[in-house]
């Protein structure tokens, strides 16, 4: 249904606190939620916290904690990232809550019920890190391809007929191109499920946290399967007749970092196939951020929180950082000097300057209301007409996921902006034809609403501040009145600047 979207962010690992990769693929999907409800759909955007598994097991023993208390505290760390973050989740979903716990065991009783999971026993290596099986051929010296250290395991378990839905899974690929993006992502996932698959061993007996196997309570649910879930559960899995099943069902993007583009590329379409349940429309797996060029690791002290970000530089510049620094997709070094950079070039320099200078003269000149603009000329019309083809060129590049080219082209109208500024002098304009300066004037504090409009899913609070300040109304917000036009004579409250250069502090 085009009125409708269903945006996900990975359910994250409570075993950790939040860093900035889990912030930058939840902004990515945050963008993307504000776009959509800005574009006039229902939006449904999820994010949580997966909180079973071995792994949680361990590290609520190492914290002395019960797993549920344990899994508690860290489940609020990443809710109150989203909070920092500005993030305008509808639903925040944890693995513990019941109604996940129903759904997990629906879905593993029509997997059982379809024949696709059979009891036998597994014999290979697991990484408890990685929550994964890794058979003899991937192993990198001894370890996982992640590096991760990985452990031989014996145990009864059950299995998810994987093998058999091979070739379906390649066809799936073939016929859907955009199911996987971006393209070299798809390419990887291809050449993995055209080397054969395994039956994939979805229950563990060697611990206890985790949701029982329906009818053998011996065995817990892999963590997985079990995760992965969420995504359904979140819509009212396992009744498929309900409402927001019906609505949001399949989902649009499951967003997802590449390290785990296999679970949701190739096991995830084929539990869902595998139980007459239609697959996610797409997966995006962007890239890893490096800090200073060097790779992110607890061990090396250099992990990044978003929160300190936030405290250093602001969240709107953080969050613009984040999407435009690195073509989505790709991967990314976070520098100091790339931050301020961006602040005081792109957003000082560039956005903030056309909106000061613009309402300041406005406020200067105008007595403080919207000019009443004469026959616009050529280059008002050109002005005019580039801002509002902005939508379908946003539209059309965050359809792809590609946020760093939408801010691309919303800066390229800002640079035409300045560059009008410049060439109309309306300073000038104000000694010699101040029905010219007026008409400059108003088309200037359109080009800021409507660049405001659409950087609104990027810079809420920012874009929220100018409009503010061009008396928009809240229920003129929407990318429907990108072509609305401010009212003449419209009373105008102070101009404030937005977009503050970033100075460092002095050393003491």
């Amino acid at each position: 249904m085009a009125d409708r979207y269903y945006v996900t962010t990975p359910i994250y690992y409570v075993n950790d606190s939040p860093h900035i990769g889990h912030a930058y693929t939840s902004l990515a999907c945050d963008v993307l939620a504000r776009f959509m409800r800005l574009d006039g759909k229902e939006v449904r955007f999820l994010t949580g916290t997966d909180e079973h598994g071995q792994k949680v097991e361990k590290a609520a023993a190492t914290a002395g904690m019960d797993p549920q208390a344990f899994t508690d505290e860290v489940s609020g760390r990443f809710r109150r990232l989203a909070e920092a973050m500005n993030f305008s989740n509808d639903d925040f979903i944890r693995t513990t809550e019941p109604r996940h716990v129903e759904a997990v065991q629906a879905l593993w009783r029509e997997l059982v019920a379809r024949g696709e999971i059979y009891l036998d026993s597994y014999a290979g290596w697991y990484s408890v890190r990685d929550e994964a099986f890794y058979a003899e051929s991937e192993l990198v010296d001894g370890k996982a391809p992640s590096g991760a250290p990985v452990e031989w395991v014996e145990e009864p378990s059950y299995f998810f007929r994987l093998s058999a839905w091979q070739d379906r899974l390649l066809e799936h690929y073939r016929t859907h191109p955009d199911f996987i993006l971006p393209e070299s992502r798809r390419n990887e996932v291809m050449r993995f499920v055209e080397g054969g698959l395994q039956d994939l061993s979805v229950s563990r007996t060697s611990f206890a946290w985790g949701i029982k196997v329906p009818g053998d309570p011996g065995h817990v649910v892999y963590v997985w399967l079990d995760a992965l879930t969420n995504y359904c559960s979140a819509v009212g899995y396992p009744d498929t007749e309900s409402p927001d099943y019906q609505r949001f069902w399949p989902a649009d993007l499951h967003m997802v970092g590449k390290d785990i583009l296999r679970f949701h590329a190739v096991y995830w379409p084929a539990f869902l196939m595998a139980a007459g349940l239609e697959p996610p429309k797409r997966v995006y797996a962007h890239g890893w951020w490096t800090n200073e060029g060097q790779k992110i690791s607890k061990s090396l002290g250099n992990v990044i929180d978003p929160r300190e970000l936030i405290a250093r530089y602001g969240l709107d510049p953080t969050r613009y950082f984040l999407m435009r620094e690195v073509p989505f997709g790709a991967d990314g070094d976070f520098s100091h000097r790339a931050m301020v950079q961006r602040m005081n070039a792109d957003l000082a320099n560039d956005y903030g300057n056309l909106a000061q200078r613009s309402l300041s003269m406005i406020a200067k000149n105008c007595g403080g209301v919207v000019p009443e603009p004469g026959k616009l000329d050529a280059a008002d019309q050109a002005l005019l007409e580039a801002a509002t083809a902005l939508v379908d060129r946003v539209r059309e590049h965050l359809a792809v996921q590609q946020f760093h080219k939408a801010l691309e082209a919303i800066w390229e109208v800002i640079g035409e902006a300045n560059r009008y500024v410049d060439a109309q002098a309306p300073w000038t304009l104000r000694k010699t034809d101040s029905a010219r300066m007026a008409t400059v004037l108003y088309t200037l504090a359109e080009i800021v609403r409507r660049l405001a409009l659409l950087t609104q899913p990027f810079m809420p609070d920012a874009s929220a501040k100018l409009l503010d300040q061009l008396a928009v109304c809240t229920g003129a917000r929407q990318l429907a009145h990108i072509e609305a036009a401010l009212v003449p004579g419209t009373p105008l409250p102070k101009p404030e600047g937005v977009f503050p250069r970033y100075v460092e502090d002095a050393p003491a």
